[in-house]
């Protein structure tokens, strides 16, 4: 089902309405939507490569409103996701994990491979601060569309094989030079607290 998901999506890269789709498929992504919209965004970035900084900012915009309505998600119906134990558990993870390395989480769930849909929700279901959130989306999601979408432009199509065995592994590099600044400003602050491991709150 997936994989037929997936051939539909790359095919709306070469419609007239590829820009319009780039935008739904980016919002929805954020919230619940399997696929990323990294598969829509490289062709169509290659294909008009003129247009890749345009096609970058309309997913960065629309992946920052998608996630929005994953945050109101979680924060509206709070109470009606708490009475599952799975919102429980991950809740009291999430909370402690923020607790301790606060925005790096969000950060690193904004650039990395893991799905961003996971953030969105326990953001709101943890009511962290709104204005935190929006920004370091803004931040992580432009980072990575950005990436992305120059680099299909620059190297063409071709680049798409190595985009999805490396593209991970750059955001992993960026995500450990993020990791290190973090740790460094809380042992740099004399910090005794005990966090909990950031590579299994990436896990989701």
């Amino acid at each position: 089902m997936l994989d037929r998901l997936r051939d539909r999506t790359l095919a709306m890269a070469r419609s007239p309405n590829a820009e319009r789709t780039l935008f739904a498929i980016s919002f929805a992504e954020s919230s619940f939507f399997p696929l990323p919209p990294d598969l829509l965004l490289g062709p169509m970035a290659a294909t008009e490569p003129s247009k890749w900084l345009r096609y970058a900012i309309v997913c960065t915009i629309a992946s920052v409103l998608g996630g929005l309505l994953g945050y109101a998600i979680g924060h509206f119906l709070r109470e009606w996701l708490l009475q599952f134990d799975v919102f429980r558990g991950q809740l009291g993870a999430f909370q402690a994990a923020f607790a301790c390395w606060g925005l790096f989480i969000i950060l690193a769930k904004g650039v990395t491979p893991v799905p961003y849909k996971l953030i969105t929700i326990a953001s709101g279901l943890g009511m962290f601060p709104l204005w935190v959130f929006i920004a370091a989306s803004v931040v992580t999601r432009g980072a990575r569309f950005t990436l992305v979408a120059w680099l299909f432009q620059r190297f063409g199509p071709q680049i798409a094989p190595v985009m999805e065995s490396r593209l991970g592994l750059v955001m992993f590099g960026v995500l450990v030079v993020i990791a290190a600044a973090v740790a460094w400003a809380v042992l740099g602050h004399g910090s005794t607290q005990t966090c909990p491991s950031w590579a299994a709150m990436l896990s989701g």
